[in-house]
């Protein structure tokens, strides 16, 4: 039995909308996404193993709807969601559990640079190796989410701030790729987002409406 024989039914059509069929896959990265956002903003420990099945439905979507660079960018998460996992667990002081803190300049100026540098490269890599449409921004994009998750990893209160920022390309790019129920999902985790910056913000977590 292949791999592509094995992903065959979360490739298959669950429904269509506006013409355009929607894959098992991306239902289930949808529900999943969701669950996994909504357990950050509460601080909850589940978001990471829930956020691993997560980023593998995604990068199954992404290959399919020819997003390259997102595609890889989940296989790079699922480290980073490991790290997030040992992090908030035992980061803080003398192995203790993470709390919420500022991004030092130091940190600041590391994201940044790191954020320039992985743009310009996966730009010029989606451009001339891939069959991309959207080279530039899918790189810009990949390269704020990775800062947002590393900040995540670290309970970071400005992950929030470049989570929002990637969301708000992420739902115009989605769009524009057809994958209508990946862009209503981000639309909710911008929704979500805003939400958790509240409550990373206070100290405490907040009501996420159901």
């Amino acid at each position: 039995m292949t791999l592509h024989t094995l992903l065959e039914p979360l490739l298959a059509t669950a429904f269509t909308l506006d013409g355009v069929a929607t894959s098992w896959g991306e239902v289930f990265g949808f529900v999943t996404g969701a669950i996994t956002v909504w357990l950050v903003v509460r601080q909850h420990l589940w978001n990471w193993p829930i956020g691993i099945v997560n980023v593998l439905l995604l990068g199954l979507i992404f290959v399919d709807g020819g997003l390259y660079a997102d595609a890889g960018l989940q296989a790079v998460y699922v480290v980073l969601q490991a790290y997030g996992w040992w992090d908030w667990l035992y980061g803080g002081t003398d192995r203790t559990a993470q709390v919420v803190h500022r991004t030092s300049r130091a940190e600041w100026v590391l994201l940044s640079a790191a954020g320039a540098v992985a743009t310009a490269f996966l730009t010029w890599l989606l451009a001339t190796r891939t069959d991309s449409t959207v080279p530039f921004w899918d790189a810009f994009t990949t390269a704020i989410s990775l800062a947002a998750t590393y900040g995540q990893c670290r309970k970071l209160l400005e992950s929030w701030w470049l989570w929002i920022a990637a969301d708000l390309i992420y739902i115009p790019l989605y769009a524009y790729k057809q994958l209508w129920l990946t862009a209503i999902l981000y639309a909710g985790f911008l929704t979500l987002c805003v939400l958790g910056l509240r409550a990373w913000r206070t100290g405490r977590p907040v009501a996420v409406p159901a």
